[in-house]
């Protein structure tokens, strides 16, 4: 008998888009950020990328702090890397939670829902594997009104590391089975890219980052491509 079939999905920035934390950041310091030449995007993609710098650094020293907590941490300093001279002036502490709050609110992707239907159809179990807080990515896909167990939920505070170190992806190999089928997707190469050198089968979709810079990650991909519901057609052509 063949095994079963699974998708490990990475969720923020796969699943879900980062719009919403952009546009709350708009809401609540946008115009002050736009009078230092700062758009919203630009700094809001500057904050996440240094927390999530630290947030790995951090884990890959044996210290470990849960994501949201990094983040905080880091949104007077990204200020100030920006340009932003005294960034305690600038805003408040009770802005900058507001800020993180809209983090909250990410919406899943236009394909996201389609893209589960057709590997559920196809017999396929779809898995989360994601650094956020469970209750907060699983959020995600109950306003999206994607039905997604919780279950199926895997998360990095569990186990103390963070992704991309391939500790952080083990856990999620061992609970299938050698004869199972495992597919990792997401939208990161750097993520997809270290599943498969554990083991995972890779599927990547460029709806994130556009250019995949595959040259820097030494791996053959078996799926590329630049929607979830392609994605998925793909995943299920090669796994009959």
């Amino acid at each position: 008998m063949p095994g079963q079939k699974h998708v490990v999905f990475d969720v923020v920035g796969t699943c879900v888009s980062f719009d919403a934390f952009y546009n709350g950041i708009d809401k609540v310091i946008g115009p002050r950020l736009l009078a230092r030449n700062i758009t919203a995007r630009s700094f809001g993609f500057t904050w996440m990328t240094a927390a999530e710098l630290e947030f790995t650094f951090l884990s890959i020293s044996e210290r470990y702090k849960p994501y949201k907590e990094v983040m905080l941490a880091l949104f007077f300093r990204t200020l100030y890397m920006m340009g932003v001279e005294d960034p305690r002036s600038f805003a408040t502490e009770a802005e900058r939670n507001q800020c993180a709050q809209s983090y909250s609110d990410l919406e899943l992707r236009p394909g996201t829902k389609e893209c589960f239907a057709k590997l559920r159809d196809a017999g396929f179990t779809v898995w989360c594997l994601t650094t956020g807080d469970v209750t907060r990515v699983r959020g995600y896909f109950e306003r999206g009104g994607v039905d997604m167990p919780l279950v199926n939920f895997l998360s990095c505070d569990t186990a103390g590391i963070a992704k991309p170190a391939l500790a952080a992806y083990k856990p999620a190999l061992a609970r299938f089975k050698d004869d199972d089928v495992k597919w990792f997707a997401a939208a990161h190469m750097w993520d997809v890219s270290a599943a498969v050198k554990v083991g995972f089968r890779g599927a990547y979709c460029t709806v994130y980052e556009k250019e995949s810079c595959a040259e820097i990650f030494d791996v053959d991909m078996e799926v590329h491509e630049d929607s979830l519901p392609a994605m998925a057609d793909k995943v299920i052509a090669a796994s009959s």
